[in-house]
């Protein structure tokens, strides 16, 4: 098993040289993580794979997104565990200890961005670069009780960075409040923010919390939303079953996920630990007819949920189930956490749209966030709600 180098098991013990900020600006004196799929010149990129690890090469440039946070100051203080190849949910590499959820340590961080939630959560870190392709941000967030968004697809440069499915993949960041993270938006997102006045509920959604007490603790944070935005107005239901929508994310993320690695996995066994090793057999296995039915459903989607949000509407819903699974669950418990979170963290994903979840709830003395989902476009107005959301709850 590889090294770690803290108390959490956040960062990976790469023995790379220090890097220091390329300026000074809102982010001065801001340590930043970086998760261990983003080049930074000098340093190799593991991608939670040892041999991986081993053949890599220091990169000669630094991810576009990052070296702007360097640009405005941002410290890289190291580099943060991912699960293998950012292809899983749990936050559990087989190959490093279990990163610590310092928010609940009986709990698991959730993934992939297992370190970089880890390090924040524990203040081993200010911000802290993720990924989220199928939930590694909003998950992990939502599990240890931190502010995260997954950005409109696209509109954050993956330059330099690992894909894994690159009609999916989104870049992203974890902190603890909501100026800071505002900040870093700022960077890379700039000013404009539109107008998003008509919050809805889908109900469908909150079918999938995983019980009475989940159901409780939702119901209450999606009233502190309703009395600080007003009241959640009832979306009609999807015209696509939310298990049709899932079964489409899951194909057309597998077959991107093995045309990105499908040749270098074919080439040696490269260890992969469970879980990770059947997704991407999976993915070989996709058909042209199964791809090509996915991708006309995740067509019709995206135009069916542009049309219900147009340009000023917003949907409040779960992040994930509930709180985050127990450290000590087995592989088939874990699985079908996974399985239920991909149904509702898919939705954002097929449809190309920003999603924040904001740390406002707890189930059994645990961290469960809440999520609002806006147009494309919608970012930084999702963020300023978070904000109003936030500063509310804290006055209560």
């Amino acid at each position: 098993m590889l090294r770690t180098s803290d108390p959490l098991n956040a960062f990976l013990d790469h023995s790379d040289a220090p890097v220091k900020s390329a300026g000074t600006g809102t982010l001065s004196g801001k340590k930043l993580a970086v998760k261990d799929i983003f080049d930074v010149a000098g340093h190799r990129s593991g991608w939670g794979n040892p041999q991986r690890l081993a053949e890599a090469a220091p990169a000669s440039v630094t991810s576009l997104a990052i070296q702007a946070l360097m640009d405005e100051g941002a410290q890289i203080t190291g580099r943060t565990q991912t699960e293998e190849l950012a292809f899983s949910l749990t936050g559990h590499n087989a190959h490093y200890p279990q990163p610590v959820n310092p928010a609940a340590p009986d709990r698991v961080t959730g993934g992939s961005s297992s370190g970089s939630a880890a390090a924040v959560a524990g203040g081993l870190a200010d911000i802290a670069i993720g990924s989220d392709t199928g939930g590694s941000i909003r998950a992990p967030a939502s599990f240890c009780g931190l502010i995260g968004l997954r950005p409109t697809h696209g509109r954050i440069s993956l330059e330099g960075a690992m894909p894994l499915a690159p009609s999916l993949d989104t870049f992203g960041w974890f902190a603890r409040d909501i100026d800071l993270y505002e900040k870093v938006a700022t960077v890379l997102l700039g000013t404009a923010t539109p107008t998003l006045a008509r919050p809805m509920r889908i109900e469908v959604l909150e079918t999938l919390l995983l019980g009475p007490r989940e159901a409780e603790e939702y119901s209450r944070m999606a009233m502190r939303v309703a009395g600080c935005l007003g009241d959640l107005g009832a979306a009609p239901a999807f015209s696509h079953a939310i298990d049709d929508l899932y079964w489409s994310f899951r194909i057309i993320q597998a077959h991107e996920a093995w045309g990105s690695h499908g040749k270098w996995l074919s080439a040696a066994d490269r260890g992969l630990g469970p879980g990770v090793r059947e997704r991407f057999d999976f993915g070989a296995s996709v058909t042209k007819d199964d791809l090509a039915k996915a991708s006309a459903r995740r067509d019709a989607f995206r135009a069916e949920l542009a049309e219900l949000l147009a340009e000023d509407g917003f949907v409040v819903l779960p992040t994930v189930p509930g709180a985050a699974p127990m450290r000590d669950a087995g592989f088939d418990d874990l699985q079908a956490y996974r399985e239920r979170a991909l149904r509702l963290l898919c939705i954002a994903g097929l449809a190309g749209l920003p999603q924040i979840t904001i740390p406002i709830g707890t189930v059994d003395g645990a961290p469960f966030g809440i999520s609002l989902m806006g147009p494309a476009g919608s970012d930084m107005a999702l963020i300023s709600l978070a904000r109003m959301i936030i500063e509310t709850n804290e006055g209560h």
